[in-house]
């Protein structure tokens, strides 16, 4: 339900964190989050409110889809802005690397809460745990993001100065083509990711019989992945380049993803699923980070958080939110449990496309006039 709003929340946030400063739309970001986990947790049960129960749990994920549109794109673009020409990828790389961190944490609290609650108390009340220690960590998020130094140098306004077009008009008029090549070229990476960490854990339950104990700790270890190898990645994009360390971790993809599926189903074991999981997180981690980092760079300053946050939740919500539905649907059309596989491989294949067309700004100043002309 959440992705719904992604790309409105990209907008919009984008347009803020363009205008206000990004330390604002990031404050705004975390509080919106931090709400939505409030209204899941102490939302009352059907048997107490009726339909309106369930109005509400809507209601709190489209906010936190919302928020979640905006998040990536003001603090990516921060990241970007407080680095050198030279580090970029390394800075950009944290916040994929908080990602992971994320999925490894979420992973490991759901595992707890399972391993010493009975089923009745977790489907009374211990799913509502993780919301409330979402929304409790939320104040110490809000507090760091207030005391960051903005990257943005807001001109004060003058009665008299012209009205400035919005963002989000300059964006599309001016840089349309780099946004539609960047949504391109984001299909076989938001697609990976969503298939690999959240999809592939739940095939192995669903479809090999594996318990849901190895579909949490599969989705930890992919967290735990993203984490540790986000940095080093990002260094080695500020080395090489951002475009050749995406293809060639594309290539690493294409040519792994089937007999990865191949051998999952022939040996449907824990390890194997493990072995899968982390070698696909290794050029999922291998073609995001520098992803990630391209795209602010492809923006200028005054539209940057603008750009990135329509690229990345457009893309997002229409390629990677609905990867394991499609995914699903695939299997069940055509009996066959490798169809998502060739669905990978299709999407992350077509992505090149898009990321042929695309500047690579690896060490350029990209605030020098003339950068994105």
């Amino acid at each position: 339900v959440g992705f719904i709003m992604r790309p409105l929340g990209g907008i919009v946030i984008g347009a803020y964190a363009d205008r206000a400063g990004r330390k604002k739309a990031m404050t705004l970001t975390i509080f919106l989050m931090a709400l939505g986990c409030a209204v899941i947790a102490f939302t009352p049960t059907y048997a107490s409110i009726g339909v309106a129960a369930p109005v509400l749990i809507v209601l709190a994920r489209l906010i936190q889809g919302f928020s979640a549109g905006g998040e990536v794109g003001a603090s990516t673009t921060l990241l970007v802005e407080h680095a050198t020409p030279q580090n970029r990828g390394y800075m950009a790389s944290w916040q994929f690397a908080s990602q992971g961190l994320g999925v490894m944490l979420g992973a490991v609290v759901v595992g707890a809460l399972t391993f010493t609650l009975s089923p009745e108390n977790m489907q009374s009340w211990g799913w509502r745990v993780p919301f409330v220690i979402g929304m409790l960590i939320a104040p110490v998020g809000m507090y760091i993001r207030r005391h960051l130094e903005e990257s943005l140098q807001i001109a004060p306004e003058s009665a008299t100065a012209p009205r400035r077009e919005s963002s989000l008009k300059i964006v599309c008029s001016q840089h349309g083509k780099t946004v539609l090549a960047a949504i391109l070229a984001l299909v076989g990476g938001t697609t990976a990711a969503y298939v690999v960490t959240f999809y592939m854990p739940t095939y192995a339950v669903r479809e090999l019989g594996l318990t849901p104990s190895v579909a949490l700790f599969g989705a930890a270890l992919t967290g735990l992945i993203s984490f540790a190898f986000a940095p080093f990645v990002g260094l080695l994009s500020d080395r090489v380049g951002r475009k050749p360390l995406i293809l060639w971790s594309r290539v690493f993809l294409v040519v792994l993803i089937y007999p990865g599926f191949l051998w999952l189903n022939a040996s449907p074991t824990p390890a194997v699923l493990f072995i899968v999981l982390g070698v696909l997180s290794l050029g999922l981690v291998g073609q995001t980070v520098p992803g990630i980092t391209m795209l602010p760079e492809m923006f200028p300053k005054a539209v940057r958080a603008s750009g990135m946050s329509l690229v990345y939740s457009v893309g997002v919500a229409l390629f990677g939110g609905f990867a394991p539905f499609i995914s699903t649907w695939l299997l069940n059309a055509t009996g066959s449990k490798l169809a998502p596989a060739w669905y990978l491989v299709v999407m992350t294949l077509v992505s090149l496309l898009g990321l042929l067309w695309l500047r690579d700004h690896t060490g350029r100043d990209i605030d020098a006039a003339g950068a994105h002309a």
